[in-house]
């Protein structure tokens, strides 16, 4: 199966449909790896990084549309805050892209509560300076083929819960909140990289459809 045939991602012109007369000029993204872009290339799928796709679509629309990541793979949130939210806000986005607490769920030690301060503290600033925010409650990475099976529920557990609590922000906040953990995808090991971190092609390719439909629904 290609892209062009994957029931899950964008058919043959539904990106312009989506997107054309959207509003944003300025887009920034913040984050880990998942921000930075580490999918692993499958055969048949674009090999442009999520990140890196929207704003190639968002700009497929708007050719003047400006785009800054400084995403860092290995960050934990209070390290993404700490290092990218300054320069994000002198960007002057009016979309920014938060993407934290992956890499504090990996850990036994995640600490929810101080994840959930750190996104809070990243997604007011970013509103605060006239961005929209989007936020992403992840894939479920425990499915992957590459962690070991023993790692495997405790996890899952984490993952779930940073979803839960990140949506809960969302919500909270009224962000953009684009919603993968429960994807019927999410628990699909062909969805992932070998190195048992991150997705491949096809993740990007799912979370760029999914992404700009709920983009789509946060102007039109």
């Amino acid at each position: 199966m290609t892209e062009d045939e994957d029931p899950y991602c964008l058919a043959a012109g539904e990106s312009a449909e989506l997107l054309t007369g959207h509003p944003w000029r300025r887009f920034a993204v913040l984050g880990d790896s998942v921000a930075e872009g580490l999918c692993e290339p499958l055969e048949g799928y674009s090999e442009l990084q999520w990140a890196d796709r929207l704003a190639a679509e968002l700009r497929a629309t708007a050719p003047d549309l400006e785009y800054l990541n400084l995403g860092v793979s290995g960050l934990r949130a209070h390290e993404i805050h700490a290092t990218q939210l300054e320069a994000a806000l002198a960007f002057k986005p009016d979309l920014a892209l938060v993407v934290g607490g992956g890499n504090d769920a990996f850990s036994a030690r995640y600490d929810a509560d101080r994840v959930d301060r750190e996104l809070t503290a990243m997604i007011t600033a970013l509103q605060e300076a006239g961005a929209q925010v989007i936020t992403l409650g992840m894939f479920d990475v425990s499915a992957s083929p590459a962690i070991q099976e023993w790692l495997r529920p405790g996890l899952r557990q984490r993952m779930r819960l940073l979803s839960e609590r990140t949506a809960a922000v969302a919500e909270r906040l009224g962000t953009i909140h684009v919603q993968l953990t429960d994807h019927p995808l999410s628990t699909d090991p062909g969805l992932y990289s070998s190195d048992g971190r991150h997705g491949n092609a096809r993740s990007d390719a799912v979370a760029t459809a999914v992404t700009l439909r709920r983009l789509k629904s946060a102007w039109s």
